[in-house]
Order: C-alpha cells, then structure tokens, then sequence
C-alpha cells in the first residue's frame, strides 16, 4: 500500500464563527487536473469512506492530530464536517485556519484501482499514464490542514515511523510505484545492454577463429 497526498487550489471550507470549533468544506474536488497531473473522478471514494471519525491531522503529521471529522461523497467534491479538539494543538490549528497561514486542506488516500505494479510496467505507455493520472478508486486515510502554500512536492511521499496508522507509514524508504516501475525498465534496459555485448563478444569470437582457419 502506497499512501499519497494531494492538496487542490480550488478546496473552499471555513471555520465556525462561534466557540463550538466546527468546520465544514470541500476535502477534494472532481474532475479537476491537479498539480500532480492527476484527476480524482465523481465516486473516487465510494467505497473508500469510513462511517466513524476521521482525524484531522496538521501537515499530515499522525503525531499531531487537531480535530476530527466524517465524510461524505457528494457529486463533484468530497465534503467534510468536524470539530477541532479542546487542546492547545486543536485550539492553535483553528485561530491559524482563521487567520490564513493554514488555511489549506489536503487529502491522504490510499489507491484501489491500479493493479499490481508488474502489470503496469507491462501495459503500453500511453495506457499506463492514463491509468496513474486518473484515480477511479481510494481510500481515505485521512485529511490534513497544511499551511499556505505549502502542498507537499508532486509525487513525494510522507517520511515518518511507523505511528498509530500502522504500516501505511511504517516504511521511510519504500519504493513507490513508479520507483518500481522506473527500476524495472532501467534493470531490463541493464539485462538487454549485457545480452547485446555478449552477442557482440561471440561474433567476434566466430569471425577470430574463421579467421584464424583461413589464414592456417
């Protein structure tokens, strides 16, 4: 399992005015290319939601959690609603959500509609890229309010020890997909690059010893 990050311009939520520390908004928005290249289609989540709370993290730290919230597939976005928590942590993230310098949603999910890795080194180019850029098919893990501007870099993945979400982040140096697949062609690549050498090798060995009869 991969888990990946996606933070879109376009997300709107706002944060209640009154004492309570509810807020309510778009997590994710449909049919909409994002910085990644990619585009979360209408029933990306269908059966990727959970009916209990998720936690509201910030920066997608799992040690950081500021609140919590349920989600709803809609039409074209996935809505969310929750409350921050009565901590000093929830209380900071709320007064920054307000003021602007965190004011960014970002999703972290985990995808179900590609096949294995092998299967799509296997597929032609042009129908590979199609099946990365378009998610079809996740599941949530959680959302995270980040600061502005600052959505983590196309196709990075979070760095940290295994935490309360078990082995979604257990592995720091775990290969992504298309780590898995750029190996796979650069050990082929290797694999033909050794085959043609040795082709090259026995022929000139052939001509060597033709040559060597002859001139005997």
């Amino acid at each position: 399992m991969e888990i990946e990050f996606r933070s879109l311009e376009d997300v709107q939520w706002r944060v209640g005015e009154d004492d309570d520390g509810s807020f309510a908004g778009y997590a994710c928005r449909y049919g909409k290319k994002d910085s990644y290249g990619t585009t979360f289609h209408p029933g990306v989540f269908r059966k990727g939601l959970d009916k209990q709370d998720y936690a509201l993290l910030f920066m997608h730290s799992p040690f950081q959690p500021v609140g919590t919230f349920r989600a709803e597939e809609r039409n074209d976005h996935l809505w969310i609603e929750g409350r921050y928590d009565d901590t000093a942590a929830g209380r900071d993230a709320r007064v920054m959500a307000r003021s602007g310098s965190a004011r960014e949603l970002s999703v972290g999910f985990v995808r179900t509609d590609l096949p294995d890795w092998k299967k799509l080194y296997e597929m032609e180019e042009e129908a590979r890229k199609e099946a990365l850029e378009n998610i079809r098919s996740a599941r949530l893990v959680e959302v995270s309010q980040i600061t502005a501007r600052m959505a983590a870099v196309p196709g990075s993945k979070l760095k940290t020890v295994r935490s309360a979400l078990g082995d979604l982040y257990a592995e720091v140096d775990a290969p992504t997909i298309a780590d898995r697949i750029r190996e796979e062609q650069e050990r082929r690549a290797a694999e033909a690059e050794q085959e043609q050498r040795m082709e090259e090798r026995a022929r000139r060995a052939a001509w060597l010893r033709l040559t060597t009869v002859g001139g005997a």
